[in-house]
């Protein structure tokens, strides 16, 4: 078809390699068991012979493993953090070129992994160093040992929401076991869409023994607390009935799949520490507590049927616009996928507090994220959706939708938290979703160039640019009175 770009082919050696080491396998017995001759196979594995459909359908039979197993995705992420980890100004060494980058978290993805491992060990050693060498009570250095001025223990070996981060970005933020499991307790408590609390407080009544009570209103509590001596389950007292019933879910999936959580969290290798297995412990249990609000086969049908409309979705199942936005990034079962999402929260200073993502979208571990990105434009119009087609460095480009929450609030002088939520997709999938009509889509001239942050966007011509990238500075442009970056290599002013 005249104008269609061509497919792209799949080289996917090192994945191969990793599965016939994993299987113990030759390169004779595993060319034996696909089917092809032993110097094909080299071929690929050397990576000079790109897979066939054929091919990728038997490795999918022979290894056990979905074809999206050989999704570049993967590989993408890896060059975008290991540009990251080199970018970064500590390290002081030249930037590689971004093809070299590229091929190296392509053909030696193990090295490439180890580099920005080390890399962020290096910036929570850096980070401990200082604290400990600020200045005490008395205007003198800490000693070594102290104790670190926010009362923590030394830091684990990876970054615990980092690796839990990899963990579910790695399963494609879908675990179809929670889901399962999910729609069974929905359907044997008789919990519908909007009047789940009160199914679920009687099972864990009848089951576990544990009775729901009020925080008191007067402090400020958490929004579950379980003491589990007493058997009694505090909630606070501000919560609606939808953030109710996910906290009850929340403290069902601790109680009752406690061997399935500890199970999927066990021997995951992104996991490296007692913290990181915990907190993706919280997060598979917060997971199978949106799946028991929103069961699988209804909230696909009725996003489907709906175009994805996140309003209506959250007065269909009587849950809050983040819950809805954060329950579509997780459907991928296979056979019945959604649109793949990626989704964040951010606040007005840019950290970004949750991130999941089904998608090849890369979100910057260092430098922050682009002001152009239309989650932060949010911001400056509360309440309202608001959509945008961003196109990155390397050419590809997503729609994304953004909108403000705010969180707390209860009496004149209740801290409030305002943030911004977002999900996108590629652009591809855009037609699919109700806040795309009117947008045009197939129009390069309607999308809005963003990057990763600063300090490793390649882009040079950028008015919002706040840094040189890296392996660049900043040049005076005497005609605009302002700053152009421009290579090292360059010209001087």
């Amino acid at each position: 078809m005249p104008g269609r770009p061509a497919a792209r082919k799949v080289y996917a050696h090192a994945k191969l390699r990793r599965l016939r080491r994993e299987r113990a396998m030759n390169q004779v017995d595993m060319a034996r068991a696909l089917g092809i001759s032993t110097s094909y196979a080299n071929q690929i594995e050397q990576g000079r012979r790109p897979l066939t459909v054929p091919v990728l359908l038997r490795i999918a039979e022979v290894f056990g493993v979905d074809a999206e197993f050989f999704s570049e995705a993967d590989e993408d992420r890896l060059a975008t953090d290991l540009r990251a980890a080199l970018a970064d100004e500590a390290c002081g060494v030249p930037l590689p070129a971004t093809e070299e980058i590229t091929e190296a978290a392509r053909d030696h993805p193990e090295v490439a992994r180890a580099l920005v491992t080390l890399h962020r060990r290096y910036r929570d050693a850096a980070e401990q160093a200082a604290a400990l060498a600020a200045p005490g009570p008395h205007g003198t250095p800490l000693p070594y040992g102290t104790p670190l001025p926010h009362g923590g223990a030394p830091l684990p070996p990876g970054e615990p929401h980092d690796e839990v981060r990899d963990f579910f970005y790695a399963h494609h933020n879908h675990f179809e076991a929670l889901d399962t499991e999910a729609e069974h307790t929905a359907a044997a408590t008789g919990s519908g869409p909007g009047r789940a609390a009160g199914p679920l407080a009687a099972r864990l009544a009848e089951r576990h023994g544990v009775r729901v009570v009020h925080a008191a209103r007067g402090r400020a509590a958490d929004a579950r607390r379980f003491d589990a001596a007493s058997g009694l389950l505090f909630l606070s007292p501000w919560l609606s009935e939808g953030q109710r019933a996910f906290q009850l879910a929340t403290q069902l999936a601790l109680l009752e799949h406690g061997p399935l959580l500890d199970a999927l969290a066990a021997g995951a290798p992104e996991l490296t520490s007692p913290e990181s297995v915990a907190l993706a412990r919280i997060g598979l249990a917060n997971y199978f507590a949106g799946a028991l609000l929103m069961p699988y086969a209804a909230f696909h049908a009725a996003a489907e049927e709906g175009r994805y409309d996140i309003e209506l979705l959250s007065a269909r199942f009587g849950v809050g616009f983040e819950t809805v936005c954060h329950r579509l990034s997780t459907l991928q079962r296979t056979g019945r996928r959604g649109v793949p999402f990626s989704f964040l929260r951010v606040d007005r200073a840019g950290n970004i507090s949750k991130r999941q993502s089904a998608t090849d979208f890369h979100f910057s571990r260092l430098g922050g994220t682009c002001p152009l990105w239309t989650v932060y434009e949010a911001f400056s119009a509360p309440g309202r959706i608001l959509p945008q087609v961003a196109e990155m460095p390397d050419g590809k480009r997503y729609f994304w939708i953004a909108r403000t929450v705010t969180r707390g609030g209860f009496g004149h002088h209740a801290p409030r938290a305002e943030f911004a939520v977002a999900l996108g997709c590629e652009l591809r999938h855009a037609h699919r979703l109700v806040y795309a009509e009117g947008v045009a889509l197939d129009d390069p001239r309607a999308a809005t160039a963003i990057g990763l942050g600063c300090r490793i966007c390649e882009r040079r011509d950028c008015a919002q640019r706040a840094r040189p990238p890296a392996g660049g500075r900043l040049a005076i442009d005497p005609d605009r009175r302002t700053y152009v970056p421009y290579p090292v290599e360059g010209r001087t002013p």
